[in-house]
């Protein structure tokens, strides 16, 4: 496999940047919750939690597993981690890597609006809108990609990659 450059280290800086601005205009009277979905948001979630610089704000992690060891995803949501606490009552951002058919952020919404947030709001670094199979709402977004098989920034291919401090296409080599 040859990985290709899609979206460089300073592109996706800047794009940071811009989200967290936002999120601090938005929430400028609020104490938002982050919650990052692991593994794969971890490093966009961590650039963006210190983006924003919210002394009140708060981070938790939860986990998820729809991709198995491919490059499809399987449609069936495992949760391997949950929160360590309560969202009852709290002004949540849901931050993911990438929003791809849906059916991932369609199911976390739904079972964390029954934990009865006061607000809900997500945060996806990438999106993928000619995969969708499930149209989910996404108040910040990082960019819209082609479909294409991606990783680096936090976004692997069975483990590898997630450590590139760019976002790579995967292309067969010759």
């Amino acid at each position: 496999m040859e990985l290709v450059a899609y979206l460089t280290t300073e592109k996706i800086a800047e794009r940071v940047q811009q989200l967290a601005a936002q999120i601090r205009l938005d929430y400028r009277d609020r104490h938002p919750m982050f919650v990052a979905v692991l593994r794969g948001s971890f490093i966009f979630a961590a650039d963006l939690f210190r983006a924003v610089a919210m002394n009140d704000a708060k981070i938790d992690f939860l986990a998820v597993r729809s991709y198995g060891a491919g490059t499809e995803s399987t449609g069936a949501v495992q949760f391997v981690k949950d929160l360590s606490e309560p969202i009852e009552g709290q002004d949540v951002i849901l931050v993911e890597d990438i929003v791809d058919t849906g059916l991932t952020m369609a199911y976390l919404l739904d079972t964390l609006r029954a934990r009865k947030p006061k607000t809900m709001a997500v945060c996806s670094l990438l999106h993928k809108p000619s995969r969708t199979r499930v149209t989910v709402p996404i108040d910040y977004l990082g960019f819209t990609i082609d479909d294409e098989f991606v990783v680096g920034y936090g976004l692997d291919f069975g483990e590898k990659y997630r450590g590139l401090p760019y976002i790579a296409t995967m292309k067969q080599s010759r």
